[in-house]
């Protein structure tokens, strides 16, 4: 039997060791291939990118000292702000990358270190391959997936964040003519305390919501509504009737919103030349604020309304039949029967679509740009018109105008409203909460 201070004598030299050293533990308990080649990587690693990663992380931090200057008609070429930052990024995931594989062996060699104080055999360099083989082959089947996102997906989203505290912005502070500092929250500050900036975030991010609201509500009545047309008993052919209704979904939806901008065009559209026909005052379709704004909910009803039909399909099909025939011996009316068994019942089982139609709706920038390119114009309004939503907005200011500061700014107020809503209404669903009891 080993006393307690035995117990943790080797394990915690071996720890203590690799701590110290990378590799260290692993000679202390005689994986001496194992340890060697720990050391081996790690020398390669420090002595061939330290300077490397000096410079990246100095770049990150100073976003760059020199700017590109023109002196005696040559051209000097000086630090450029954003690469410098993109360098950064990397390079602080690397080290990370190399901080983890650090603590990997301070835990490798007390693992080892614990099999000695046990009395059992150290593993070979063959016998840890072995192992490897069949417990920690799917994880590192899983590292090149992980590496790709990192550098694909995590360092693009950190990049977006980082720019929201730079002034990174034209026509003073574009690379690499001109230097690009970090200015903290200023940007945010700007966003709410100038008025040209603020009333034009409040202003589009009212119509943001109430757009996704509206187009979210519309379509999901909509397609209740359709559906229970389809499945009452005495409609015949459903088959056919389901099918003329999916296709406006089938269609392929970038052709149909171009054709919707030609039907309702108000100088030449085929809509308001047959209204003429008719005698009837032409109606500007998308140039006027309102009815621009009236039309895109009636073009997305349009677009939407077929997935949730499909949907409510489904569910009205599983509803308890025990339920309604109960309903009707209280002598409950068609409308009690809808109010106080479907739709409670349809809502609980389309909780978590709802949500996720809210959060695209709330991002549809293929809708508003190519049906509207956020026009018509508002005087008010700083690099946006009367249909822009945050998104098409956030567009404009990068593409067209470079304001890739402030853009950064609106998209991570975005990101912060999108996830609050929808983790909150999640966590009010009547799944979830039964989910938390259990």
């Amino acid at each position: 039997m080993y006393s307690n201070h035995g117990a943790l004598r080797y394990r915690t030299k071996a720890a203590v060791c690799s701590a110290v050293f990378i590799g260290l533990g692993q000679l202390y308990n005689r994986q001496y291939v194992k340890g060697l080649l720990f050391m081996m990587m790690t020398q390669l690693f420090f002595w061939t990118y330290y300077p490397i990663a000096y410079k990246g992380i100095l770049g990150l931090l100073t976003l760059g000292e020199t700017p590109t200057r023109i002196v005696g008609g040559k051209v000097l070429q000086g630090d450029h702000s954003i690469f410098l930052l993109v360098n950064g990024l990397i390079t602080l995931a690397i080290i990370l990358l190399f901080v983890g594989f650090y603590a990997f062996n301070i835990v490798d060699a007390r693992k080892n270190g614990e099999l000695r104080d046990e009395g059992a055999r150290v593993p070979g360099m063959l016998d840890s391959f072995r192992k490897a083989k069949f417990r920690q082959l799917p994880y590192l089947l899983l590292l090149p997936a992980v590496g790709f996102a990192l550098f694909v997906t995590v360092i693009p989203l950190v990049f977006n964040v980082l720019i929201a505290f730079t002034n990174y912005s034209a026509p003073a502070h574009i690379p690499d003519r001109s230097l690009v500092d970090w200015v903290g929250l200023r940007t945010f500050a700007d966003l709410f305390t100038q008025e040209a900036w603020r009333s034009t975030f409040f202003g589009i991010a009212v119509w943001n919501i109430v757009w996704a609201a509206a187009a979210t509500g519309t379509t999901f009545f909509g397609g209740l509504l359709l559906a229970m047309m389809v499945n009452h008993p005495g409609i015949r052919f459903k088959r056919f009737w389901r099918t003329v209704f999916i296709l406006p979904w089938a269609v392929p939806q970038f052709i149909a919103i171009l054709t919707f901008r030609v039907l309702l065009n108000g100088s030449f559209g085929p809509i308001n030349d047959l209204l003429a026909k008719l005698g009837i005052s032409p109606v500007p379709w998308l140039s006027d604020p309102t009815m621009a704004k009236i039309s895109i909910m009636l073009v997305n009803l349009w677009f939407s309304t077929p997935f949730l039909m499909a949907l409510m399909s489904g569910v009205l099909t599983t509803l308890p039949k025990d339920l309604y025939e109960a309903a009707e011996v209280d002598g409950a009316t068609g409308r009690n029967k809808f109010f106080g068994i479907t739709l409670p019942l349809v809502l609980t089982a389309t909780a978590p679509i709802l949500i996720m139609q809210f959060a695209f709706n709330f991002n549809n920038f293929n809708l508003i740009y190519l049906l509207t390119d956020g026009q018509p114009n508002n005087p008010d309004y700083y690099y946006a018109g009367s249909t822009d939503i945050l998104i098409s907005w956030i567009f404009k200011m990068t593409l067209n105008q470079s304001q890739f500061n402030m853009a950064s700014a609106v998209s991570i107020l975005m990101f912060l409203f999108i996830a609050a809503f929808s983790l909150w209404n999640y966590r009010r669903m009547k799944s979830t909460r039964e989910e938390d009891l259990v």
